[in-house]
């Protein structure tokens, strides 16, 4: 599928200044971000084909690039792809991610005291809940293994009483440019790896990375009504950052465990309830379960399999809002079993006296057999015409 003009994407003319694609990306990357929009699947598509077009038109080389050549003149497989975004896209990334979620954000590489800094990876923990604590929510502690910045050496990489230096390769940038025609190729720096920096007497703690890996325990506030797919965002919890870039953020997804008497939906709750003969002919009322309690449930008599009742306000408030769901339950009429030589005596008779009374008692069962006779009744007169 060929790419969308980058222009169009933003919705700003080819002329835009760098402050109308800072503000049409901004819009954009807050309506579009996946975690504000977590029941449209498509939602990251549009959020990274925003991301991808400001960041080309934000970078004065690559926009030049792409209105002279177009797609091709940017296009990674030709030569032209960077490493990341430039100086203002990581400025914009940063502003979006503060405004939806009041924390620091970003991603890639940035600047800080003239050495390259960089965020440190997002991670993630599989939490499973049990409906009730999916429901009413809890605090719960998880323990994760995680890179967090080296205290002997203060994330430096280099052992006490000595520095990093700059790269002398790449000057700090961390990247190198090679020009082939009209395509300028910006490479990772072959001598660094990137960070801009070398390490001749590296920390023997973390052997010059900065960072070691540690385990930590974190609380988890989990609010009430999360299901299944929901995550919780914990800023700043994922992996350290190094040369003292930003942490990433923890992802806890939620996972509900199957429940012995409930299914949900949304905001309901189903759950079958098994009855007698005697009380679906007669009726009577019985205790049901809810999250909150027992409630009475009355059942009127010739219930029938699979008659549906409706309980209101006795389901689930959802995280996101609105009333709360229902608990729906399903009746099912049980064939009583292991019956004593009294109880079979009984039941004849009482058989006896419903064939007496015709289709009156068993309106749904004359009807079927009267179907079936018909049915017969039709394929004896077809052959024998």
């Amino acid at each position: 599928m060929s790419k969308r003009d980058f222009y169009e994407v933003l919705g700003v003319d080819k002329t835009a200044s760098d402050a109308e694609l800072k503000k049409a990306y901004r819009r954009l990357a807050m309506k579009h971000h996946p975690d504000r929009n977590l029941d449209d699947p498509d939602s990251e598509v549009h959020f990274k084909e925003a991301k991808e077009a400001y960041e080309v038109l934000s970078n004065a080389q690559k926009r030049q690039a792409y209105d002279q050549f177009g797609h091709a003149g940017v296009d990674q497989s030709a030569g032209m792809g960077g490493g990341g975004a430039g100086g203002n896209f990581s400025d914009i990334f940063g502003d979006v991610f503060g405004d939806i979620f009041g924390g620091a954000g970003g991603g890639g590489g940035g600047r800080r005291g003239g050495e390259r800094v960089y965020r440190g990876a997002d991670l993630q923990y599989n939490l499973e809940l049990s409906l009730e604590e999916a429901v009413h929510g809890k605090s719960v502690k998880i323990r994760i293994p995680t890179m967090v910045g080296c205290k002997k050496c203060d994330g430096s990489g280099a052992k006490k009483g000595s520095k990093a230096e700059t790269c002398q390769t790449c000057q700090g940038v961390g990247q190198v440019r090679m020009q082939q025609g009209f395509f300028s190729l910006q490479q990772t720096c072959p001598t660094c790896h990137g960070s801009g920096k070398t390490i001749k007497d590296p920390c023997d703690a973390c052997h010059g990375e900065g960072r070691i890996q540690e385990h930590k325990t974190l609380s988890v506030k989990v609010p009430a009504g999360v299901d299944t797919g929901d995550r919780i965002r914990l800023s700043n919890e994922g992996e350290a950052g190094q040369n003292g870039g930003p942490s990433g953020d923890l992802y806890v997804h939620v996972q509900v465990k199957p429940h012995d008497i409930f299914t949900r939906e949304g905001s309901d709750l189903f759950c079958e309830v098994p009855i007698n003969i005697a009380t679906a002919s007669l009726g009577g009322t019985l205790d049901v379960p809810t999250l909150d309690g027992r409630v009475s449930l009355k059942i009127p008599h010739g219930t029938q399999t699979g008659k549906m009742f409706r309980m209101r306000g006795k389901g689930v408030k959802s995280v996101r809002g609105g009333i709360q769901g229902d608990l729906l339950c399903r009746i099912v009429v049980e064939t009583p079993v292991k019956l004593s030589a009294r109880q079979k005596e009984l039941l004849v008779e009482f058989q006896e006296t419903l064939e007496k009374g015709g289709e009156s008692h068993s309106p749904k069962a004359h009807s079927w057999l009267s179907g079936v006779k018909q049915f017969f009744d039709d394929m004896k007169q077809n052959i024998g015409s």
